[in-house]
Parts: C-alpha cells; sequence; structure tokens
C-alpha cells in the first residue's frame, strides 16, 4: 500500500522517481525491524516530541515522499507542537515545491514556509535552499528521510536535529541529535502522540527527558534488535549481544 502511494505521489508530480528508489531501501530496513516500532524507537519518538515542546522556532521539513505518504499525519504533528512545515527538496523543481505545498494545504495546513531566500551554510545543492525565516533561524528541525550532508551541516549550525531514518548506519542517523529507527507512516502519528501526552509537563521534566536521551547508545540498541529480531525469526538462538554504545 505505501509503495502504491509513493508511485501516486509520482503521477501527481509530489514525489520526484528517486523517491521509488528511497521506498524500497527503506521498505528492506523495515523488515530488518520487524515492521513495528521497536522500543528504541518509541524511546527516541518520546524525547523527539519533548524536544519540539521545548523548541523556541521549530520547524518540520517536509520532502516529496513526506507528503505522499503522511500528509495529514504531518499537519497534524506541525499543529500539535506548533511548528511550521517547510517544503525541502533534493530533486527540486520549483512547479513540485509549489504543487507538494498546494496539496498540503488542500488538506488543512495553515502553518507553512514557502520562501527559499536562505541558504544552509556549506550546501551547494538544491536542499541548501531554505527559508530564511524557518530551517534558517530554526533551533529544532524535523527532518524526516534526511540526507546525510544536510542533516550534518543542521547539526553544525547549532540546531537540534530529528531525523526519522530506518537505517541506524546511515549518516543522517549517526549525524543526528536524536535518530527515530521506524518507518514515518508509524514515526509521525506517534511523536503527535508523545507530544499530547506530554504537554501537561513542565520544562523541567521535558529537559530531563531530552537531557537523558543518548543517541549513540540508542542507535546500538536499534542494532539489536534487528539481530535479535533477524535470529528470532530464523529460529536460531539469539547471540549474546552486546555492542558498542559508539557503533
Amino acid at each position: 500500500m505505501t509503495r502504491e502511494t509513493i508511485v501516486e505521489g509520482v503521477r501527481n508530480g509530489i514525489t520526484s522517481m528517486h523517491g521509488l528508489i528511497a521506498q524500497g531501501r527503506g521498505e528492506a530496513f523495515d523488515y530488518l525491524i520487524g515492521e513495528k516500532t521497536t522500543k528504541s524507537a518509541a524511546q527516541a519518538e518520546k524525547a523527539a516530541a519533548a524536544a519540539l515542546l521545548l523548541a523556541e522556532k521549530p520547524v518540520i521539513s517536509v520532502n516529496g515522499n513526506v507528503a505522499a505518504l503522511v500528509p495529514r499525519e504531518i499537519i497534524r504533528l506541525s499543529e500539535s507542537v506548533n511548528a511550521p512545515l517547510e517544503v525541502n527538496l533534493f530533486h527540486r523543481t520549483e512547479e513540485r515545491v509549489n504543487k507538494i505545498i498546494e496539496y498540503l494545504r488542500s488538506l488543512g495546513a495553515k502553518k507553512m514556509f514557502t520562501k527559499s531566500n536562505g541558504t544552509i551554510p556549506g550546501l551547494e545543492h538544491e536542499r541548501g535552499k531554505v527559508d530564511a525565516e524557518g530551517i534558517l533561524i530554526a533551533d529544532a528541525v524535523l527532518v524526516p528521510l534526511e540526507d546525510g550532508d544536510r542533516c550534518k551541516a543542521l547539526v553544525e549550525m547549532g540546531k537540534i536535529v530529528l531525523a526519522i531514518d530506518l537505517n541506524p548506519l546511515s549518516r543522517t542517523a549517526q549525524c543526528a541529535t536524536i535518530t527515530i529507527v521506524d518507518n514515518i507512516t508509524r514515526a509521525v502519528p506517534n511523536i503527535s502522540k508523545f507530544a499530547e501526552e506530554l504537554k501537561s509537563l513542565k520544562k523541567e521534566a521535558l529537559l530531563e527527558l531530552v537531557s537523558e536521551f543518548d543517541n549513540k547508545r540508542n542507535l546500538a540498541l536499534a542494532m539489536e534488535e534487528i539481530v535479535k529480531n533477524l535470529y528470532g525469526r530464523g529460529g536460531i538462538r539469539t547471540p549474546d549481544l552486546q555492542l558498542s554504545p559508539e557503533l
């Protein structure tokens, strides 16, 4: 179903052909984690929700696959944590940017940054173009299905970067402040759910949730879950794994 949704996104000019390749790669890693939200992913989703609630200028980056797969869910999250949406594409055309903006607005999106009058330092390609009042000055950015060089550049700008990436060994996963190793179709609704639950907490409690989250350790746990899932499916005794947090 998700594959057909991406194909439909290509037909409608929202998703690029390259998005089909990214979807296939994501599916492979989703099989590895058992096509479910793991314990480590849930911990990351909760920490991400807390970080978005704490941020003064949060922004949610949207690309073609995000717009095709979770348009209503990303709008709900945007409203829940008061984080405007900003369309940002690697294979960018103004026509596709405008189509995504119009599509999201047709579904009820109200808070959006729509300009491309700023540039992320060090990025020469099209994803370096951002809104000068949006991602460029944001203190926290949720970047679902991100590419590694832009994730690294955003972190180097001093931003809290929250990534959704099914590959725990990708550059994005390794660079981000908080990495959620989960399918975006599960991750975005989960972050919204946690945000609703955490809204009543005081700032100190939210700060504690974020400060106690160790991304390297959580990525190591994600790897352990993948290996244990593979051994479990094969009916083979799971080895006693103690993966290094520096993995």
